[in-house]
């Protein structure tokens, strides 16, 4: 038994030093991985756990820089690069860790919902770009899903080669986005994918932003913990009664009452807080259907959370890129006859314009308008190509100030005359033009404020519309559905943003 128990000590002791002995080691975060890209024209910051006192030297084209831990944490910062590489970067404390083939270039955060997060196999024509994806100067890093009430400092991930092996699993639109930006840029880009399908704009802001903003605090904050208390309370109430019925001898029919899905900020505290240290170029955002219902709430909570991640990222109003909504008929069951029957008010075109807004209300944020890409009877349109194009053309434009026709038209301005609206627009390119016959999905309003569909006809860089019935024009709209049919290009092949010239009252006003 002694024996026994003196083995049992002996492998107690050893266990324990062990432990220590791997909380001495230099770590990293999973940032921090063969393969990694980072960010030119940044100074470069590293981090992560040691023992303290212990001296941990990091070094980078023949550059070294040196910290000593304090309650475990270090962390130092590396002078700018310029765009190159592969090269090798080594930490060094009591172990010594060699990370191989790191490119320096510019490294793109893809963040949303479902569609950012829909992958590269599950796309039109996805296997097919999978097998031609091969390019060494790209690079994917996916962020796993994780809810989280507390910031978390570091992901179960590794960065990983553009490889057909590896891109199948990888967001579709983050891929194709990175394809075609990489040789148009002719820097390594580095992606890092972190999304959630259902996921609604709330839950990727930093609870401190909220609780700061005395509107959010009361509207989304609020609203989260009063929904919560009711929850608990339906609870309640429902285990009463529930075992009422059972102590009668009777089956329960009623479900439980359900616990919100969704908490405001734990994925900015799982998914997004754990990135912030690691410098970047600019974010893309494929988001806002869970928020459709709230479309005028939207337009400042987009816009403070690009605020929210360019105040925590700490360098400067790097470029946002937004996709609009695609075009969805929610009903599954109308025909196209009956969707364009008359016109009519829509949530969803109240979300594409809040998405419109963002653009307008704060600099170095663009969007890709995908009108023309939308499946009826699906939320998940599969045509990812064009989007990632169209996001690459923004970026070009406004992150890397490229002189190219990166949008479709604009709605600029409206004049009446003679009963007809006049429609200026920016961003015409080559000129305006209608695809598949004539002008469609214009509608117009006079006084009443109800809307009929209008003939519209290009002239120059303008669209005159018009109706008999409405002679004094009002209001004139353009793709203002849930599933616009429309067809307003530029000749450089962009669509028009869909847009309203009144400020009715919305169907989504004082929702929250």
């Amino acid at each position: 038994m002694h024996s026994l128990s003196a083995r049992v000590l002996s492998w107690s002791v050893l266990t324990l030093a062990a432990v220590q002995l791997a909380r001495a080691e230099v770590q990293l975060p999973a940032l921090f991985t063969d393969h990694m890209v980072l960010q030119r024209n940044e100074k470069i910051t590293v981090w992560g756990t040691a023992a303290d006192k212990e001296t941990v030297k990091v070094t980078f084209q023949g550059k070294t820089v040196s910290a000593t831990p304090k309650d475990g944490n270090w962390s130092v910062r590396l002078p700018k690069q310029k765009a190159g590489g592969p090269y090798k970067l080594v930490v060094e404390g009591r172990n010594r860790i060699e990370i191989q083939d790191v490119l320096v270039g510019d490294v793109w955060v893809c963040s949303g919902q479902s569609n950012m997060e829909w992958p590269l196999r599950a796309a039109t024509d996805g296997d097919k770009a999978a097998k031609a994806g091969t390019n060494p100067n790209i690079r994917l890093f996916t962020v796993p899903k994780l809810k989280s009430d507390l910031r978390v400092k570091d992901v179960r991930s590794k960065w990983q080669e553009c490889t057909p092996e590896n891109l199948p699993a990888f967001s579709a639109v983050g891929y194709f986005f990175g394809r075609d930006l990489q040789p148009a840029v002719g820097v390594p880009i580095g992606l890092i994918h972190t999304s959630w399908g259902g996921s609604p704009a709330e839950v990727w802001l930093s609870p401190k932003y909220l609780a700061e903003n005395p509107r959010w605090r009361e509207e989304i904050l609020g609203s989260y913990e009063t929904a919560r208390t009711n929850y608990f309370a339906a609870l309640a109430k429902y285990e009463r009664e529930s075992a009422q019925i059972m102590r009668d001898g009777k089956k329960v029919e009623k479900g439980a009452p359900q616990l919100p899905s969704w908490k405001p900020a734990e994925l900015y505290n799982g998914m997004i807080a754990p990135l912030l240290k690691y410098p970047i170029k600019g974010a893309i955002w494929y988001q806002g259907e869970s928020n459709a219902g709230r479309a005028k709430q939207y337009r400042s909570l987009i816009t403070d959370m690009i605020k929210n991640w360019r105040q925590d990222w700490n360098v400067g109003n790097f470029t946002f890129l937004q996709v609009q909504l695609a075009p969805f008929d929610r009903s599954k069951k109308r025909t196209l006859e009956q969707i364009t029957a008359t016109p009519v008010e829509s949530d969803w075109a109240e979300l594409r314009e809040a998405q419109t807004l963002a653009t307008e209300w704060i600099p170095n944020v663009g969007m890709a308008v995908i009108t023309d890409v939308g499946e009826k009877d699906d939320i998940h349109p599969k045509q990812k190509e064009v989007v990632g194009a169209r996001l690459a053309l923004a970026a070009r434009s406004i992150a890397y100030g490229q002189k190219i026709v990166a949008s479709g038209p604009k709605f600029k301005a409206v004049t009446v005359n003679q009963g007809k609206a006049e429609i200026s627009f920016s961003s015409t390119g080559k000129g305006l033009e209608a695809r598949g016959g004539d002008l469609n999905g214009f509608a117009v309003a006079g006084p009443d404020g109800k809307f009929v569909w209008a003939k519209a006809e290009i002239a120059g860089d303008k669209v005159i519309v018009s109706n008999p019935q409405v002679t004094h024009p009002m209001s004139v709209r353009y793709g203002w559905a849930d599933f616009p049919v429309v067809n307003l290009y530029n000749k450089d092949g962009l669509p028009a943003l869909p847009f309203r010239t009144d400020d009715w009252k919305m169907v989504t006003e004082g929702k929250k």
